[in-house]
């Protein structure tokens, strides 16, 4: 069954524009890094066809260089060592995010690997060198596959210290102190759940010392040291619905409100220094949007309010804050590598161009942010398309992934919305509850829950859009990943009647099996999450698409990665065997070199194709 196809090429639409014209001509990893000169960018991007490390020249742009020339590998985080002439990145093998560390010089050359556990995961600090490059900080679980310590690794003799965790806390380094002698770590129980640890680094056992202990549960996630190494900035939603920052004493682990995000019903999401500690930078979510703030030597903030809508994916700054190196995209733009100018008020300056020619050839469609009441009188927010005309037109339900996560107007699917939409199909994006953004209650509230209450959610959707005068009710399909994916299934086996066809991407279909096969690391935090396999498993039965698949009627595309760690074959194996039993119309389509997404363009226009032909045929055939 593990077998990919490619579509025919001929099946194009809206004037003869394939998929291919909407998909950008380049994507990217969320990952930059501008070096300690300020003079070059790092980034990862597909140019090539997949994603490899790339070079291009600060503030001009101008010809990228490519670093690596991998053919098998999608490089996915990199740092600079402080000097300038060389790099750490990880990259991974066929999306099976068993990521490796390498160090390549600045100049080019063979990659070297550091990391030497190949069927392990890596993940690299946020500023992993120490300040003379000679020692390397990453976790990984190479002692133990369930749990993630901290290694050291010293570039020139290769000597590993490690910092210990235990199973349930998954350790990531941040970065050294300014003095050398710490090591700043977050350590990660749940989405929820974390903390902020310190490592004496010149005592002999490198033991965690906790700055954050709490009750209950409360997320803490390092930022960085203070210049002179006397606090340690957090964002944290401790005592409160959302995320701000504090500054946090080592020595007697108080902390203290960073005044210009307290106070605020919006989550900060980044947060970094200039190289001086002298200038302060922060983004905020606010109802989807980035809002970029500053704070100066002066102690003046300032908002960039006047920028375009649009989502701050990652950034970095230059070494004196006054330019932001940032992924920004937008509903109507694909991400691009954009300069932000934080000290005056020059308008965004893109340094590359990812427009496909079907975005310029039509005028592409901006959302409409709406809410809708629920099952039990609370309102869902969510993104409305509406495509040109009069209609009435069909929709899909677009269920996005996390679940803990949010959907965000930044030409999501590679432009699967903008080709849905030139050939008249409206989208609908919600934000059902355990969706990211609205507050820690509301993002909770899908814990052991999966299959539960956000089932309410999607008919209530599917009741709203038939109230929308320009929809045409009889015409509504679903379409998800990952938990979308989960929560597709879930919609055309629980509620079959509602949906007249459904794509389901890298989906759960059985929730025990899946609990049982997720990557080790993840298996002590599914009781909380999910469930227990054995614990649960009657709950985990009474959600399972799988119990109910003799339900579905709805015509079916399902997608799969091979090598995909999180959601493993298996679980759409599992639901297509079902189906294909009573004869129900299913496609399945499997990515032999392919995991939880796509990390091949080839690929990645292939899948969206797919996607976008089953649904304009079904919903306008």
């Amino acid at each position: 069954m593990s077998r990919a196809y490619r579509r025919d090429a001929s099946m194009v639409h809206h004037g003869g524009m394939p998929i291919d014209d909407f998909v950008p001509v380049q994507r990217f990893q969320p990952s930059l890094a501008v070096s300690p000169d300020g003079h070059t960018l790092a980034y990862t991007a597909n140019t090539s066809g997949h994603y490899d490390l790339w070079l291009v020249s600060l503030p001009d742009g101008g010809d990228a260089r490519r670093l690596t020339e991998f053919t098998d590998r999608a490089v996915r985080s990199m740092a600079w060592s402080p000097d300038g002439t060389r790099l750490a990145f990880t990259a991974d093998r066929g999306g099976d995010e068993q990521h490796q560390v390498y160090v390549i010089d600045a100049g080019g050359g063979e990659p070297r690997r550091v990391s030497t556990a190949d069927d392990r995961q890596h993940h690299l600090g946020d500023d992993p060198f120490s300040d003379d490059g000679r020692w390397l900080v990453y976790a990984g679980n190479d002692r133990d596959p369930m749990v993630q310590d901290i290694v050291l690794h010293d570039l020139e003799t290769d000597e590993r210290r490690r910092v210990v965790s235990e199973t349930g806390l998954m350790l990531f380094p941040v970065e050294y102190s300014p003095d050398g002698s710490r090591l700043l770590v977050t350590g990660a129980r749940s989405n929820t759940d974390s903390d902020v640890f310190v490592v004496e680094l010149e005592a002999a056992d490198l033991a965690l010392t906790c700055l954050t202990t709490h009750e209950g549960e409360a997320r803490n996630m390092a930022a960085g040291w203070t210049a002179d190494g006397s606090g340690v900035y957090v964002i944290t939603d401790a005592g409160g619905e959302f995320s701000s920052v504090v500054v946090l004493d080592p020595a007697t682990s108080t902390s203290t409100p960073f005044g210009p995000t307290s106070d605020i019903d919006w989550d900060v999401e980044e947060f970094t220094t200039s190289e001086d500690g002298s200038v302060l930078v922060w983004s905020v979510n606010e109802n989807g949007m980035s809002v970029l703030h500053r704070r100066g030597a002066d102690g003046r903030t300032v908002a960039r309010r006047d920028l375009p809508p649009s989502v701050i994916q990652t950034m970095g700054l230059t070494p004196d804050g006054s330019v932001a190196a940032a992924l920004v995209a937008s509903a109507t733009r694909p991400a691009e590598i954009t300069l932000v100018d934080l000290v005056g008020d020059e308008p965004l300056r893109p340094l590359t161009d990812s427009r496909p020619p079907g975005l310029l050839a039509v005028d592409p469609i901006e959302p409409e942010l709406v809410t809708y009441p629920t099952h039990d009188g609370r309102q869902i927010p969510g993104w409305l398309y509406r495509p040109a005309g009069d209609g009435p037109f069909p929709v899909v339900l677009s269920i996005h992934g996390g679940p803990e996560a949010q959907e965000r107007p930044q030409y999501n699917y590679a432009g699967l919305y903008q080709y849905l939409l030139a050939n008249g199909i409206g989208v609908l994006a919600p934000n059902v509850r355990g969706s990211t953004g609205y507050g820690r209650e509301y993002q909770t509230l899908i814990h052991r829950d999966w299959g539960g209450a956000e089932l309410g959610d999607f008919e209530y959707a599917n009741r709203y859009l038939r109230d929308v005068d320009w929809v045409d009710g009889d015409r509504i399909a679903v379409f998800g990943g990952s938990f979308g994916g989960f929560a597709t299934l879930s919609c055309v086996s629980r509620l079959p009647d509602l949906w007249a066809a459904a794509v389901s991407i890298v989906g759960p279909s059985n929730l025990q099996t899946f609990v049982r096969a997720v990557p080790p690391t993840w298996r002590s935090l599914m009781r909380s999450w999910v469930g227990d396999a054995e614990d649960d498993a009657l709950m985990l039965a009474q959600r399972s698409p799988l119990t109910y698949a003799d339900q579905i009627v709805a015509p079916l595309l399902v997608i799969q990665g091979a090598n995909d760690p999180r959601v493993v074959q298996a679980e759409s194996d599992q639901i297509v065997e079902s189906l294909r039993a009573r004869g129900v119309d299913v496609e399945y389509v499997v990515y032999p070199d392919e995991g939880h997404g796509f990390t091949k363009r080839e690929n990645e226009i292939d899948a969206l194709g797919r996607v976008g032909d089953f649904l304009i045929d079904r919903l306008t055939g």
